[in-house]
This record gives C-alpha cells, structure tokens and sequence, in this order.
C-alpha cells in the first residue's frame, strides 16, 4: 500500500496531478479544494494517497492532510459512493464543512456536488453521523483550543451555538461562526455569541 508520495510537482492536469519521485510519474487523481492549494509545478510536495483497486484499473487518490484522506476513506464506505464522487464532494466543500453538514443534517449541501443526489446525500449523513463529532469540528477552528481551556469555555461555545439556532440559523451556519471566533477561557456566552455573529 502506498500511504503518501513525496517527490516534484510535475504537472496540474484537471483532476489529475503528476508527481516525480526518483524518475518515476504518478498519476494521482484529487479534489479541486487540493488543486486549489497546490505549489507551482517544480516545488517539492507531500501527497497522502489511496490506492484504489479494481479488476480493470488500478488508481491513485491523493490529499494533503490526513484529515482529507481519512473523510475520503470515511465517503466510500457508504454505499453508492465511489471515489469519484467522494471527490466531487470534497471539491465543493472542505472536510470541517462536510463534517458539519454532516451533523445538522445539511443534506441540501452535500447534494450541490456533482452526481450526488439528494437520497445519496442523506444516505451520507445517516451513515456518517456516529462518526463525526461536534467538539472536534468546533475545536478544529480559529478558536480551535477549546478544549485546552476545560469545561468552562467549552460549555460557554457550546451555548453560543445552541443561542445562534434558536435565533433562527442552521447548526451547520452556528457552528462555523462559532469556530471563526478566537475564543479564550475569560470569555462569556454573550461575548461569544456577539463575536459569532460578525460572521454570519
């Protein structure tokens, strides 16, 4: 198994990139959010990769993080999702956003990648809502060292977010301004909440 490639950027074809090691070419297949985020051809980059594996083809997929390799690992599981299309979702949405749609039942956002429809969007979040959770999406923002502040500053996040959907917001909207907010552990409900709202 191939866990990641390191070598020269050597060409951005598409969906497509083609990565140099020693001498030898890989064809790597990614989302556009990576294309997105790539270096200049010539530069020296890190792709984690999974080899997927059929009778008739053998292909590569490749992320820069972790994170995005381990979602991409995650959206193939359920079924009727291939790798393309746990592309395609990941294209129009990084995974904190995925994860979010995820977690407040935002099946209308997942649906807007191509060739994912809405029954396969919900059958994405029923199958994946067990194994995503709130406390990291929130702990992966700006504010992202909640819980290094204890309970306190978690509770009083968590409260924000709770005041921003009552006012009328999707848990999807409160949780993302909620993790915009640069949060310290002398910060009230209000204070956050007020903060919060300057993202919305």
């Amino acid at each position: 198994m191939i866990a990641f490639i390191k070598g020269i950027l050597d060409e951005i074809a598409g969906e497509r990139i083609y990565v140099d090691n020693q001498g030898i070419g890989f064809e790597i297949f990614v989302p556009g959010s990576v294309v997105r985020e790539l270096p200049a051809p010539g530069t020296e980059v890190k792709i984690h990769t999974y080899m997927h594996i059929r009778e008739d083809v053998m292909q590569l997929y490749g992320f820069l993080t972790q994170d995005e390799l381990n979602m991409f690992r995650l959206l193939i599981t359920v079924n009727g999702v291939g790798p393309k299309g746990a592309l395609a979702i990941l294209t129009v949405m990084d995974t904190e956003a995925l994860k979010l749609a995820v977690l407040s039942d935002d099946a209308k956002a997942i649906s807007k990648a191509p060739g994912i429809g809405g029954k396969t969007a919900s059958k994405i979040i029923l199958e994946l809502k067990d194994k995503c959770s709130l406390e990291d999406v929130l702990n992966s923002g700006a504010g992202g060292s909640g819980s290094s502040f204890g309970n306190g500053a978690g509770t009083a996040r968590n409260e924000a977010m709770e005041a921003l959907v009552a006012l009328g917001y999707s848990a999807s909207e409160a949780a993302s301004a909620v993790r915009s907010v640069k949060i310290t552990p002398e910060m009230t409900v209000e204070e956050i909440l007020k903060n919060s709202l300057r993202y919305m």
